[in-house]
């Protein structure tokens, strides 16, 4: 992992110090409306119910909206273009490695190649894009949520807190063995496209045909993993908001918080779900896009920093 963000990192150095700091702007405002939504709904179940001032609250929420998202619009379009601009510099590289490899006759296959200049190109590109931002802004919604939640009542902010810890786990059991479907499918792909390009296509057809099968149980493999660590996952979500209820409506009813503290508590669940949806997919993406890297580095022969720089044109 190492390895893949330090070749991100001296490819767009520049660029992802500007993304980084609006994800931590971004990140900052994130616990900002669910201060207002607690000030309103106070506001509206108190004895004195004023209407300029409950004006004021909703026009500086929308306000703090409206910031936000102006700011996630640019992270994204500065996030997209750099991905798009990887993609391009990888593809230029892989061409002169091609170049290269039809010069001084090295064992390359045409096929393998040309699935890392089509398909892996597209897949690292793309993840270079948001390698350092994406993790930012949500690991700093995270802490910016869930530090609010605490400051208004420890308690919730407690299990908010433990909502967290066993899905990371969760997680990390189960890419282990998807990481291994990774890399297996990769290799059967490169393989079956190798066999695409080669001259003998009707004598490949049947070991063709194989491969494709097994890529397909691969596939179906991983599906398994997937979709029972996101039932468990989604298990934990639910005790949570169920937790944050029963102990939010028990501190209500003996007069030790507010209803707006046990809303904007459930607001916040909402908000953190979110990141740490976000963040379990990136970390799948890293551990993905590190075994493509590591497949894509093999391409480059024995000494892959000849092609960090392109010539000039």
């Amino acid at each position: 992992m190492l390895q893949l963000y330090s070749a991100i990192w001296r490819a767009s150095a520049g660029r992802q110090i500007i993304l980084i700091l609006l994800s931590i702007a971004v990140a900052g405002l994130a616990a900002v409306p669910l201060e207002f939504q607690r000030d309103i709904i106070n506001h509206l179940t108190s004895d004195h119910v004023e209407t300029e001032r409950l004006i004021l609250l909703g026009v500086g929420m929308m306000a703090v909206i409206l910031l936000s998202l102006s700011l996630k619009w640019v992270l994204g379009y500065r996030a997209g273009t750099l991905g798009e601009d990887m993609i391009r510099l990888i593809r230029q590289r892989l061409l002169l490695r091609a170049a290269d490899v039809d010069e001084t006759g090295e064992s390359v296959r045409k096929g393998t190649m040309t699935t890392a200049i089509s398909a892996e190109a597209e897949d690292l590109g793309k993840f270079a894009g948001g390698a350092f931002s994406d993790p930012v802004v949500q690991i700093g919604t995270l802490i910016s949520v869930i530090g609010y939640i605490s400051s208004t009542q420890p308690g919730l902010g407690l299990i908010a807190f433990s909502m967290i810890v066993p899905q990371i786990l969760i997680v990390l059991m189960s890419q282990r063995k998807v990481n291994v479907f990774v890399a297996e499918r990769v290799r059967i792909l490169r393989s079956a496209t190798d066999r695409l390009t080669a001259e003998d296509i009707e004598a490949a057809e049947r070991d063709i045909n194989a491969q494709f099968d097994e890529i397909y149980e691969t596939r179906r493999r991983m599906f398994i993993w997937k979709l029972s660590a996101k039932f468990l996952l989604s298990v934990i979500n639910g005790a949570g908001t169920v937790g944050v209820l029963m102990l939010g409506g028990w501190l209500v009813m003996q007069g030790k918080t507010d209803v707006g503290t046990v809303v904007a508590a459930i607001s916040g669940l909402s908000r953190i779900q979110g990141p740490t949806a976000f963040l379990i997919t990136f970390y799948r993406q890293v551990s993905a896009n590190r075994i493509k890297f590591e497949l894509m580095l093999e391409l480059f022969g024995p000494d892959p920093s000849r092609y960090r720089r392109l010539p000039k044109t």
